[in-house]
């Protein structure tokens, strides 16, 4: 395993590995990683013809060698990206390619100095019960990129923003996740538009966010989720019909409220048994700042009213697809009980 900070330096001075893995779930940042390597590695006038791209769903991996062990032509070097969501990763391989792995594992022995390799790899996590995965492992640079904790993703938002010579500091920071979610390139979408509000030189504030970032349907929920827990229904219900303004299904609504009760009971009972803040995150596949809102919110709930409003919405879930009651006026009633 290999620390990816090394890795971009290694590249930045002109000395990249033979072969690199790169997983996990923040798809973003791998797709900056690959452009680094091919801004810094190839000649803007050579990407044409020195950059190749396979898919192990369709091509098998003794041709991927092949293309590497072939000398380039008129360019000192190459890049080859192949994606990959079987050859490395655990679940059942539904292609119907055949691959030879004893080719990569002969390549990783004497790989070629013209050829650099880069699997990038469509799985959160590798399945370290094949062998290739501990070849790969010991003779390649693997490289993780798993989703940014609390604080690296509003230093990340921070600076952003600098690079754009614009201030964002920690407060607008946090509306701004509170707002968008977590996702880094909803994320560099929505600070790219905020730098360009600000102008150059300029401070972006929470105002500004608040006025220029809408809240996405999940954002919108956790919104709703905290203005119940905080007894102040009218503002939980200004946002359930802001949610309807914007064409959204009540049983789409409804579901995303139950989910993210069900999120802060697990949160709340995995707390209760000392898990940290990231062991709760990686039981439930969930990003760290989801974990730390239910956490949050879990302490405004004892877990047997928890399991009582579940048990309301699943109720309420029949209701509704049933044609029993109005879904609107279903959901109005849900958020009306929870707020007496």
């Amino acid at each position: 395993m290999s620390d990816v900070k090394a890795a971009v330096k290694a590249i930045r001075g002109g000395s990249p590995a033979s072969v690199y893995l790169l997983y996990g779930t923040e798809k973003y940042q791998m797709k900056q990683f690959a452009d680094l390597m091919k801004e810094q590695l190839i000649e803007e006038a050579h990407r044409d013809f020195a950059i190749a791209t396979y898919d192990t769903a369709d091509t098998p991996i003794e041709q991927v060698i092949e293309e590497a062990e072939t000398v380039p032509f008129l360019v000192p070097r190459k890049l080859i990206f192949i994606r990959d969501h079987q050859l490395f990763t655990a679940g059942k391989d539904n292609s119907k390619i055949e691959h030879r792995m004893e080719s990569l594992t002969s390549y990783l022995d004497n790989p070629a100095e013209y050829s650099v390799l880069i699997f990038m790899v469509q799985g959160e996590k590798l399945d370290e019960r094949k062998k290739i995965v501990k070849t790969m492992k010991s003779q390649a640079t693997v490289l993780s990129f798993g989703a940014l904790q609390g604080d690296e993703l509003i230093s990340w938002i921070v600076k952003k923003a600098e690079s754009q010579k614009v201030v964002l500091e920690k407060p607008a920071a946090d509306a701004l996740v509170s707002r968008a979610g977590t996702s880094l390139q909803t994320l560099s979408a929505e600070v790219d538009k905020l730098c360009l509000y600000a102008g150059s030189g300029g401070t972006v504030t929470v105002s500004d966010v608040e006025a220029m970032v809408a809240r996405n349907t999940e954002q919108n929920i956790f919104a709703m989720i905290e203005e119940i827990a905080r007894l102040r229904l009218s503002n939980a219900l200004e946002i359930f019909y802001e949610l309807l303004k914007q064409k959204e299904e009540p049983i789409k609504i409804m579901a995303l409220i139950a989910r993210q009760f069900r999120i802060i009971l697990q949160v709340k009972e995995l707390a209760s048994q000392s898990y940290s803040q990231q062991q709760i995150a990686s039981q439930l596949g969930l990003h760290p700042y989801a974990v730390k809102i239910a956490g949050e919110q879990s302490k405004k709930f004892q877990a047997d009213r928890l399991r009582v409003i579940l048990k309301h919405l699943a109720e309420l879930d029949y209701q509704m697809k049933t044609g029993a009651i109005d879904k609107v006026l279903g959901l109005e009633l849900f958020l009306l009980k929870l707020g007496a």
